[in-house]
């Protein structure tokens, strides 16, 4: 069987109440979700609010119907942007982001609509909210960083920068995809205006599920235009939240299989899962080390990263390692860019990227021994 330790693009296995709940659900209850119709439709709307309420408890928002269920955390935030900016807006990211920041805000400025700053990460890969402070001009209007990256797990101070984004009156949007589900996010707190998250990773939900919370001050375009399952009278899109952005079907099945995902992680407790995530790649880091020839990335304290660990080693490419790990040993991990070409540039990775392993709840000591035995049957 495989040893699975990708859990940084999606997590596997899933809590088994989750494959429990999707079908039961799906046997029973899967209908178009109706704020008033038949008990099927009723029972479909249901699991939506109960996803709602939910996100709106573990992530402090304000309100339920302010999370609008998505098809991922890329769709949340091309939704955030496009929604939210206008021509001639300043836009601040970083070096450190994925594609699903970085693309859609890097077309907007070849098409003349946005122009962008790139802040760099320092040498462990944290950003400085001084940094996001000095490149504040009276054109931004938004500030969109991910909580930890997917490529060397170091996770960003948020609620400073949140404060200097509060105190300039600029929105906030914050990508959590690897977050979510494994370190607390307080909206509230962190004075988080937009937050983008999929429900396939930390959350321990299928594919095709994810939200975006909109906060009562931001204003935004509608997203796509469609049946509400309420409202079908009016000519446009309904401004009421969540329906006002939530045209068409939505993956009911998906968001009940979610929905139990997040009762297991409240359940099992966050610091626990982190506590896991981490000592695993704790214990690899120290193995490694042992081998010699391999370039650790990232930041070494626990409280400074999630259980994401990339390196690269000098006897072999990672994409080369990569496919010797899945075919002779059957074990995935993810080698080359993992979706984010800037920071491997600011690491010197480009363009062959790293090798990054990210355990989840269901990995083990032994999963990681393992991978250590094979990379030292490798490389040897």
């Amino acid at each position: 069987m495989t040893i699975y330790l990708d859990n940084a693009a999606t997590s596997f296995p899933k809590p088994e109440v989750v494959y429990q709940a999707m079908d039961r659900f799906a046997r029973s209850s899967l209908a178009n979700p109706g704020r008033a119709g038949h008990k099927m439709a009723l029972a479909s709307e249901h699991t939506l609010d109960d996803g709602r309420h939910r996100l709106n408890r573990l992530f402090n928002g304000r309100a339920p119907e302010r999370f609008v269920f998505t098809l991922n955390c890329t769709d949340a935030l091309n939704m955030a942007f496009k929604g939210v900016l206008q021509g001639g807006d300043h836009v601040i990211t970083s070096d450190l982001e994925h594609n699903s920041i970085s693309r859609p805000l890097r077309a907007m400025e070849l098409a003349g609509h946005i122009t962008l700053t790139r802040v760099q990460a320092d040498s462990g890969g944290t950003l400085d909210a001084d940094d996001i402070r000095a490149a504040i001009t009276p054109r931004t209007r938004l500030v969109a960083v991910g909580h930890a990256s997917n490529v060397i797990g170091t996770i960003q101070p948020i609620s400073e920068i949140g404060q200097v984004a509060r105190e300039r009156d600029v929105l906030f949007l914050v990508d959590c995809a690897q977050t979510a589900g494994v370190v607390p996010v307080d909206i509230q707190a962190m004075q988080i205006d937009l937050l983008a998250f999929p429900g396939h990773k930390g959350l321990l939900g299928p594919t095709g599920t994810g939200a975006l919370y909109v906060s009562p001050r931001v204003k935004i375009k509608e997203w796509r235009e469609g049946g509400t399952g309420g409202d079908s009278s009016s000519e446009t899109q309904p401004k009421e939240f969540p329906y006002y952005l939530e045209g068409g079907t939505p993956n009911v099945v998906g968001v009940a299989g979610l929905s139990a995902g997040i009762q297991w992680v409240e359940a099992e407790g966050l610091a626990k899962i982190h506590d896991h995530e981490v000592g695993l790649t704790a214990r690899l880091r120290q193995q490694l080390a042992e081998i010699g020839g391999v370039e650790l990335f990232g930041h070494q304290e626990k409280s400074r990263r999630v259980g994401t660990l990339s390196f690269r080693c000098e006897a072999l490419p990672a994409t080369e390692l990569g496919g010797i790990l899945d075919q002779a040993f059957d074990i995935a991990i993810r080698p080359g860019l993992h979706c984010a070409p800037y920071i491997h540039r600011s690491l010197g990775t480009f363009p062959d990227g790293t090798v990054r392993v990210s355990p989840g709840p269901f990995s083990t000591a032994e999963h990681i021994d393992r991978l250590a035995g094979a990379l030292r049957e490798i490389l040897s």
